[in-house]
């Protein structure tokens, strides 16, 4: 189980949360000109890494706030995103 520490009502257990994916993922500047292979790889394809990953999750059964979080995807460990 994770606890993530929520900026507004604070540690709460994941069950509260929503998970939204890799954070810092830029909306393409135009999407209109985008291929098919462009808008798959901008929807689908994400990083994987090995260590510390900053992801987006929602507070679903709280403030329902989208908040920035740093996870080791190893070990699970959280802190906040810089």
């Amino acid at each position: 189980m994770l606890l993530l520490d929520c900026p507004h009502c604070g540690p709460r257990d994941e069950n509260e949360f929503h998970y939204g994916g890799q954070a810092g993922i830029p909306y393409p500047q135009a999407p209109a000109e985008l291929s098919d292979q462009e808008w798959a790889a901008y929807v689908f394809l994400r990083d994987n890494p090995k260590g510390w990953f900053r992801e987006r999750w929602f507070h679903t059964h709280g403030c329902r706030t989208w908040f920035t979080v740093e996870r080791h995807t190893v070990t699970h460990e959280i802190r906040k995103a810089p």
